[in-house]
């Protein structure tokens, strides 16, 4: 019966999707530290990402609410795909133009050529 009630009522709305669990987990977040540490502050940034993922989830803008969902998962995977990458290689800076040069790991000593200014220096991969 309140099953039933509830399928209508989601009927045309978006739903829950990965941005919104987010938010709900940071919400969660935010109230134990707010519990912990006794600060209003935590519990108010809870509070407005509990609305604004309750506002997500009941919204019948699908469209937007799926560009949204995009955009936090290509965020997501390139934050991801940093740590990944940090695995197997080495972010060295170039010591003239400091551009950021990406080396793999575990090739000994080598020789770097910047690749906008040609500078060559030498590093430890």
């Amino acid at each position: 019966m309140m099953k039933d009630k509830l399928a209508r009522f989601m009927t045309g709305r978006y739903g829950v999707d990965a941005l919104s669990k987010f938010m709900l987990y940071i919400a969660i977040g935010c109230m134990v530290i707010g519990m912990i540490f006794r600060n209003s502050i935590f519990d108010g940034f809870a509070i407005i990402l509990l609305l604004i993922g309750y506002f997500r989830m009941f919204s019948k803008n699908i469209q937007s609410r799926y560009n949204e969902n995009i955009k936090y998962w290509n965020i997501r995977n390139r934050f991801l795909n940093i740590f990944k990458m940090r695995k197997t290689h080495h972010i060295y800076k170039c010591p003239s133009c400091k551009q950021k040069i990406r080396i793999p790991k575990g090739k000994g000593k080598i020789e770097i050529t910047c690749p906008k200014c040609r500078t060559q220096f030498i590093k430890r991969s």
